[in-house]
Order: C-alpha cells, then sequence, then structure tokens
C-alpha cells in the first residue's frame, strides 16, 4: 500500500525498497539487468597490436570464445559482481546459430559506423529490478547475417543504412514476440517468465533455452578457483533443478518448469573452432549448447551435469499462428534469500517454486510498479506522455551494466596469456589509455546504449543522473560519485571521457548535472553536494591547467562530444601552424564556473567557510566572459560583429586569428553560460559581496557581464557574456526555422547551408553541407553527425538557458517565434515551444506513428505502441538516427515530461 512521506510524497513499496538499498551493495540491487547488451568488440576484450577492437574480438567468435571481462546476453540479469549470468537464448530452426546476442555491424562494415541490426524494447523496469520486462522481436526465417553485412559494405554515407526489416524477413508479421519478466519475490528471489508470441500468418517452430552461465575468471592465471552448476538429482518435483557455487556469492538455485532438455558444458573457449589450430582448456566448450541445439551434435556436452554453463532447452514443435508459449523459472540466491523478510507471498521457492506464490508475486509487483510511476510521475501528464516517461525510465533501468576494467592489468595482459605487444604500451596515441593506468571500475554503471555504446561516457552519464532522479536520486548521486572517485577520476583532475580514449575531452557538464540532481532529491543532501564540488575543484584546475594553453581564458577543448560539427577533426586534425580556440570549449567553462558558483552559494548560506570559492568562480566567470570579447595580440573576437554570430577563431604563432565561420551549435553555447544570482547572496554572502563590489569599482571592464533589473521590489542580478544586442541576434537565428529551430527542436547545424557552402579556414577553403539525416561525412566512421540533426541534451540545455534568462535580468525580452512570423511573445513562451517540439518527437501522431521513430521501423499496432529513444534525430522531420536504445541522454525527455516549466526554473534558480 502507499502511505506518504513527511514532505507529503507518496511513499510507494518501490520507495521502500529504494530507502533499504540506498547504494550498489544494497540487498534489493544484488540482482539486476547488469549483463551487456554487447561484449564483443569493445575495448576492454581488445588485446590486439593494433587497437582494433572490432576486428580483435567480432561477433562471429562470440559464441565459442569466452570474454574476459563480462558477459552479453538477451534480457540478461546477473548477480552485483557479475559471476552468474542468466539470459535467453532461443532458436528458430532456421538460423545457423543459437541466437544468444545481439547481432550489429562493426564501425567499419557499417556504411553510418556501428548499427545494431535487430529490434528490441524495454517495456518496463522499477529502479531496483523488482520487476522488469524485455522485448525482443525474432524473425522466423534465418536470420540474414550475410545480406546484412554485404548491403553495409556496398553503401556510401550517402544512402541510409540497410536494416534488418529492409531484407524483408519481417512481412507479413512473420515473427516472435519474446517478452521476458523479471519479479523478485525476496532479494534474491528472483521469478522469471519468457513467453513468445507468433505474430505470423502459420505455425512455426521455435526453441526457448535460457542458460545459466559463471563469467569465465578461471582461465587467465589470476585466480584459478573454479566455480561449478551442477544438476541436482533431488530437487522440487516437476522441474528440472540447478545448483551455482561460488566462493564469493555462495549457494544459488536456478529452477525449470517442466522437463526441459538439460545441456551442460563449459564457459571456454573452442580453440580449434575459433582460431584453427590449439587445444581447448576444456573438451566441453562455450559453443556446446549451440552444438547441440542447432547442429544436432550433442559430443561436446558434459556427461556428468557438471560444468559451468547450462542450457536449459524448451522445444516448441509448431506454435500456431497468435498462440503465446510460456516458460518459467525462479532463480533463488541462498545468500539473500535467506534471513531477508519478503514483503510478497511466502512460498517456498524450493520446495514448490511454480505454485501459486509465482504468479502471485508477479501480478503484485506490477500493481507496485504501476504505484511507484503514479508517484514519480506528476498527475497532471496525459497518458502518452506517462507512457513515454515510463518507457524511457525503463530504458534507464534496462541500460545499467556491471562494467568491469582494470586498465594496468589489461596493459600488463594476463600470466596465462602471451606478453603484450610493446605497441599495446606505446604512449597515447600509439597506445590505447596508457596514462590512465589507475582506473579500475567493478561498478553498475549507466551506459548510453546497451549495443552501441555499453561503455560509460563521462557527459552522457552526467545527463542519464537528471532523469534517473526522477525515480532513483541515490543511485544518480552515486553515479555522479563515481566519476569523482579516485579510481575514475585521473590524478589530474580529469574525468575519464569513454573507453576508447579515457583521454579525450568531454564537456564538463558534471556540476550542472550536480546542482539538477541535489534539487530533484528536494536539496537537502549537503553532504552530496560538498563530496562532487571538491572533486570538481580538481577538474577545473585541469580545464585550466591543460585546455588554456597561453593562460588567455580562451579554451582549445578538442572533441567535447560533438564529433564533426567542424569543419576538421577538432581533437587531432586543427591545421598545422595553427591552434584553435573553441567557442564552445570557452562557453562550457564559462558555464562550467557559473554551475560552481551556484553549489558555492549553496554551501556557503549554511556554512560561511564556503564563501571565498564563491567569489573565486564569480571571478573566474568574468575573466573568460571578458575573453570571449577579445583576446590575443591583434584583439580578435569570437564574437563576429558582421555576421552577429560566435566562432571558433584558429589563431597562429604570431597570435592572429581567422574566425571558422560555421553556425552550429558552437556559437549557440554561450547562451548556456547564464545564471542568475539570488538576491540572499547580496545581503547574507559579506565576502561575495564585498569583492563584487570592490571590482565593480575597480574593474568595470570585467562586471560588464553583470545585469541588473528591477521588477517592483525584485531585484534581478544576472551574469552573461551575451549581452542584451548579441543576445537578441542569436535568438533570431536559433527561432528561424531556416536556420536552427526544427519542427522537433534546435538543428546542431543552420539549415542555411542546406546546399552546401565554402568555408574559409586558415589558408585554405573546405565545404561543408546541412545534414538533417545521416552524416554524409565519413569523419569519427560517419557513425554521428552534429551537421544537422537534433541532439536532445545540448537542447536541453538551450531550454534551461532560456528559461534563466526569462526569470533574469532580460525578463522584459520579447522574441519573434518563429523568426519572421510577426508574433512576438515573452522568452519564456519560446522556451516552452521549444520544450514542446522536443517532446512531440515521441508522441503518436495522427496516423500513430511518432516522429521519432527510426525510419526502419515498419508501421502498425505491432510498431507504433513502442517509442524508440534515438541517440539524434532529422532535423526536418524528426526521424530517429544513431542508436536507436539511447535511453540514456535522450531520456532527459522523461525529465522535461515530469517537470513543469515552473518547475524547471525553481530548479534552475532555487
Amino acid at each position: 500500500m502507499t502511505s506518504v512521506e513527511p514532505e507529503g510524497r507518496p511513499l510507494t513499496e518501490e520507495h521502500q525498497r529504494l530507502r533499504d538499498s540506498p547504494g550498489d551493495g544494497g540487498p534489493w540491487r544484488a540482482w539486476g539487468p547488469y549483463v551487456a547488451g554487447r561484449q564483443w568488440g569493445t575495448v576492454r576484450e581488445d588485446y590486439s597490436a593494433d587497437g582494433n577492437a572490432w576486428d580483435f574480438f567480432p561477433f562471429d567468435h562470440a559464441h565459442a570464445r569466452a570474454y574476459r571481462w563480462g558477459e552479453d546476453g538477451i534480457a540478461g540479469v546477473c548477480d552485483r559482481y557479475g559471476f552468474l549470468n542468466l539470459a535467453v537464448g532461443m532458436w528458430n530452426g532456421q538460423d545457423d546459430r543459437l541466437k544468444e546476442r545481439l547481432f550489429g555491424l562493426t564501425n567499419e562494415e557499417g556504411n553510418h559506423g556501428e548499427d545494431a541490426k535487430e529490434y528490441w524494447w524495454h517495456l518496463d523496469a522499477t529502479p531496483t529490478h523488482s520487476w522488469a520486462q524485455y522485448l525482443y522481436r525474432y524473425p522466423q526465417a534465418a536470420f540474414p547475417y550475410a545480406v546484412l553485412r554485404a548491403e553495409g559494405a556496398a553503401r556510401g554515407h550517402d544512402v541510409p543504412e540497410f536494416q534488418l526489416a529492409d531484407t524483408g524477413v519481417l512481412d507479413e508479421d512473420r515473427f516472435f514476440d519474446v517478452v521476458t519478466t523479471h519479479a523478485k519475490a525476496a532479494p534474491g528471489d528472483l521469478c522469471v517468465v519468457i513467453e513468445a508470441t507468433n505474430h505470423g500468418p502459420e505455425a512455426a517452430p521455435l526453441d526457448l533455452v535460457p542458460q545459466l552461465w559463471f563469467r569465465n575468471t578461471w582461465a587467465w592465471g589470476r585466480d584459478d578457483r573454479k566455480p561449478v552448476i551442477e544438476v541436482l538429482d533431488e530437487g522440487a518435483a516437476g522441474c528440472v533443478t540447478l545448483r551455482a557455487t561460488h566462493g564469493h556469492i555462495g549457494v544459488v538455485h536456478l529452477l525449470a518448469e517442466g522437463a526441459p532438455e538439460v545441456l551442460v558444458c563449459d564457459n571456454e573457449t573452442h580453440v580449434e573452432a575459433v582460431f584453427g589450430n590449439g587445444e581447448s582448456r576444456s573438451a566441453h566448450p562455450k559453443d556446446a549448447v549451440d552444438r547441440a541445439v542447432v547442429h544436432g551434435d550433442p559430443s561436446l556436452l558434459t556427461s556428468d551435469g557438471r560444468g559451468t554453463k547450462v542450457g536449459l532447452r524448451h522445444h516448441f514443435d509448431a506454435v500456431a499462428p497468435g498462440e503465446t508459449v510460456r516458460v518459467r523459472l525462479r532463480l533463488h540466491d541462498d545468500a539473500w534469500a535467506e534471513g531477508v523478510q519478503q514483503d510478497g507471498p511466502m512460498a517456498d521457492p524450493l520446495a514448490d517454486p511454480f505454485g501459486a506464490g509465482f504468479d502471485e508475486v508477479l501480478t503484485l509487483r506490477r500493481a507496485e510498479a504501476d504505484r511507484f510511476y503514479a508517484a514519480a510521475i506528476p498527475e497532471h501528464v496525459g497518458d502518452e506522455e506517462r507512457h513515454v516517461a515510463r518507457r524511457a525510465f525503463a530504458g534507464l533501468n534496462w541500460c545499467k551494466q556491471l562494467y568491469r576494467y582494470d586498465v594496468r592489468e589489461w596493459l600488463e595482459g594476463d600470466p596465462a596469456g602471451p606478453p603484450p605487444p610493446d605497441s599495446r604500451r606505446a604512449r597515447e596515441p600509439l597506445g590505447r589509455n596508457t596514462s590512465w593506468s589507475h582506473l579500475a571500475l567493478a561498478d553498475v554503471i549507466s551506459m548510453p546504449d546497451e549495443w552501441e555504446y555499453p561503455w560509460f561516457a563521462a557527459w552522457d552519464l552526467a545527463f542519464h543522473t537528471v532523469a534517473i532522479a526522477h525515480m532513483d536520486p541515490e543511485f544518480a548521486k552515486n553515479q555522479l560519485l563515481l566519476m569523482c572517485r579516485e579510481w575514475s577520476q585521473h590524478p589530474n583532475g580529469q574525468l575519464p571521457a569513454y573507453e576508447w580514449s579515457f583521454g579525450d575531452v568531454n564537456p564538463p557538464v558534471h556540476a550542472w548535472a550536480a546542482w539538477h540532481v541535489y534539487v530533484l532529491d528536494g536539496a537537502h543532501d549537503r553532504g552530496f553536494l560538498i563530496r562532487v564540488f571538491t572533486k570538481l575543484l580538481f577538474n577545473f584546475s585541469w580545464w585550466l591547467n591543460r585546455k588554456d594553453s597561453d593562460g588567455s581564458n580562451l579554451f582549445e577543448g578538442g572533441f567535447l562530444g560533438m564529433d564533426n560539427i567542424s569543419v576538421f577533426d577538432r581533437s587531432r586534425e586543427v591545421p598545422e601552424g595553427w591552434r584553435l580556440e573553441q567557442s564552445d570549449a570557452t562557453s562550457w567553462m564559462a558555464f562550467t564556473c557559473l554551475q560552481m558558483l551556484r553549489i558555492a552559494l549553496e554551501l556557503s548560506r549554511v556554512d560561511r567557510d564556503w564563501d571565498g570559492l564563491a567569489t573565486t568562480f564569480l571571478e573566474h566567470f568574468f575573466s573568460i566572459a571578458e575573453a570571449m570579447e577579445t583576446f590575443g595580440t591583434e584583439g580578435v573576437s569570437l564574437w563576429d560583429d558582421a555576421d552577429e554570430f560566435f566562432y571558433d577563431v584558429l589563431v597562429d604563432e604570431q597570435g592572429h586569428g581567422a574566425p571558422v565561420r560555421v553556425r552550429s551549435l558552437v556559437g549557440l553555447l554561450p547562451l548556456i553560460a547564464v545564471g542568475n544570482v539570488p538576491a540572499w547572496a547580496f545581503e547574507e554572502l559579506t565576502d561575495f559581496t564585498s569583492r563584487l563590489r570592490w571590482l565593480q569599482d575597480r574593474r568595470p571592464d570585467l562586471t560588464d557581464s553583470l545585469l541588473h533589473s528591477q521588477d517592483g521590489e525584485v531585484v534581478h542580478n544576472s551574469l552573461t557574456p551575451v549581452v542584451r544586442p548579441r543576445l537578441e541576434a542569436i535568438l533570431r537565428r536559433l527561432f528561424d526555422e531556416d536556420e536552427f529551430l526544427a519542427p522537433h527542436g534546435i538543428r546542431s547545424l543552420s539549415a542555411s547551408y542546406r546546399g552546401g557552402a565554402e568555408i574559409a579556414v586558415g589558408d585554405t577553403s573546405v565545404r561543408i553541407q546541412y545534414d538533417p539525416g545521416e552524416s554524409s561525412s565519413g569523419m569519427f566512421g560517419g557513425n554521428s553527425n552534429w551537421r544537422g540533426p537534433v541532439w536532445f541534451p545540448t537542447n536541453v540545455l538551450i531550454l534551461d538557458a532560456l528559461l534563466v534568462i526569462a526569470e533574469g535580468a532580460d525578463g522584459d525580452l520579447t522574441v519573434e517565434f518563429p523568426t519572421g512570423s510577426g508574433r512576438r511573445i515573452p522568452l519564456e513562451e519560446a522556451a516552452i515551444g521549444v520544450r514542446d517540439r522536443l517532446i512531440s518527437l515521441f508522441l503518436p501522431t495522427q496516423g500513430g506513428r511518432r516522429p521519432g521513430t527510426p525510419r526502419e521501423h515498419p508501421a502498425g499496432p505491432l510498431w507504433d505502441v513502442h517509442p524508440t529513444f534515438s541517440e539524434h534525430f532529422n532535423g526536418d522531420d524528426g526521424t530517429g538516427l544513431g542508436a536507436s536504445h539511447q535511453c540514456g541522454w535522450t531520456a532527459l525527455v522523461a525529465h522535461l515530461i515530469c517537470t513543469s516549466p515552473s518547475d524547471l526554473r525553481k530548479e534552475i534558480d532555487s
């Protein structure tokens, strides 16, 4: 039942479980969907000399080759440490291999980079994983691996990707919808149901083969203790019982209803099958289950019922059209299930695993999930928006993955393996992550996308936490703190970017996310704010020391997450003899100063000892804002008076500057460097106020970015490097539908380049073109495109900034929305208009299809009900692009849905 917290917020059963398990080690978080969507092709598994992770461990090896650092699977669940895994396998009688993992093209195989070639949806999930559902759409014909690869290789960057639906195998709905449901009767008692429905016009065969296996930790020469899974002769009647025994997690039982065929082997590499020669460590290697089911060859299976991997084969000769077949499992972790009071049916899972209590658990947990999200999503939210938000939250919960990676061990290689090639330890860029040997993670981390990005990225994760905070603020806070812990953050203060290059540069959005999470959590956890703020002081110093080479307060960031937004790779391809002063890098730093200032002010309100740091960040902001006016020996400015826009500027060795005249997000980001100073700061903080007055008297050239206005008795004080005339000029372009304002958000590149344009870069000229959809550039593998599409995270930052401006000293500003329409409205209304356009990506139109649905998803009731959370969206029509399960930063739509514009302002200026 639902009770009420002292603050008046509903306290549901799931809220209570969250209270009981605030950290990763809590009982209700002991088991979860922490199995990766893809482990092959990751840097962690790459022990090559050339650093080509995709080729070193390709998809075709995955079914027969043991992983070193993690595991992958479909709808998988594992313990908090990833030792024991349970996931769904299946076979349609046609495929050349068991369907155990999601398939996609590698970065080099796809014409727009890596690309998953499957259809799946996260249907539902609570943050403690007490309830979860996952849908995988499985073709009844042979999976067309070869066709997908051939078409990907034949296509260039100028045409769309060739997808699974394009092959015709799903025509006439000839597929099974395989829905996996998890429901916890107790922290260590998991009820699992796998249901497969035939949507095709004819009966079709199907094997459902759930698999239980231990991650291989014993083959590498670091720990030779080997766990075991054994089939028990004794057990509950009417089912098969497996007992898994492990030195760390203890004893876990898996019970399967009925009499499935039991297939036992070892999670060891089949050396002969993978490499063509050599000898396997086990005569019963990892692919024995596949050999038995698909190829009718049981010779590799064990005969004594003991191993480290077991498949449970449920065979259905012919599933009729519309028929649903069902498999039930129960996983019982003795360590967590015993001694913990159950809040559901009390059936003994070992004595009566599938009695009435089993289905009661499912019914109960589903109802509790409904109550939880009824409390987490505001009552005023309509049904369709509620559906979208709940799916976004489900994706965030399913995309938590156990991320194990000890860079020092990885660089050294394993004692049982060959010594690593010298190139692995070479200094970057020849080697990879060689300066990050301190990084050692074995944590559950929110991933951007379970297949295309099964590794964390610093700025992605920061955005994730803002959406996560609406349902699980403790996990959100822990994620932000994890990035700042000694085993993550570099000793020099840098935050790890992403595993392909931890030393690359992601935008500094951590402080912004920390503030939002703090406010969404009720603005009471000052301990969290102090912990994250003090670590971000080191990160701020890193930016000052490493990314401002001449002390000019203008920054050279590099990649900054926006892959191909410029005419060259800003990390590596700056023209020789020049350095790049970046409008966005400098804007990010001004933005960060204001986020850090806001936190320092909050901390100072209770403890005046923080007052000095508030002053520090105020002065840093003033210096950066001034530098954005002029810099260098020739006084070149990032602001271009003729074009009325901010640009990156190339600077030569003599200090002469040449603007890179590309109108993109680079020039819009100065808008986000805005903050409103609360009135109480001037009344309560003496050090802050006196220093500000001193600067105003003696350095008015610095403090002209502090704006004042008065509305009756209310005085507004705003900090921004974008003064009123420039602000109005940028907003005219921002709200121009022929430039940045798209039907569903803000474009990343001006549509004025629709026909292409020649851009002067230093001493040469290059061409850039607005691409509303897939990238026509091969830069960064062609798998990302900041040259036109709408990206959710930067849109949310711009939306935040517009609301701050509307609330502050420029609160009287009206704008033409859209530009050229003749309709002038207050800026706040324009911001709400942008918000509504972003949310509209996910809402069904009159025909039922959602604008943000990827092109390759067919239309119809079986498809249109499922919103997708794409990496980015077509700048003209909103069609979803890139990774289709970017439940991380695109899940920010749930933040917009759950937070009204007035509430957003409260978060911004609390």
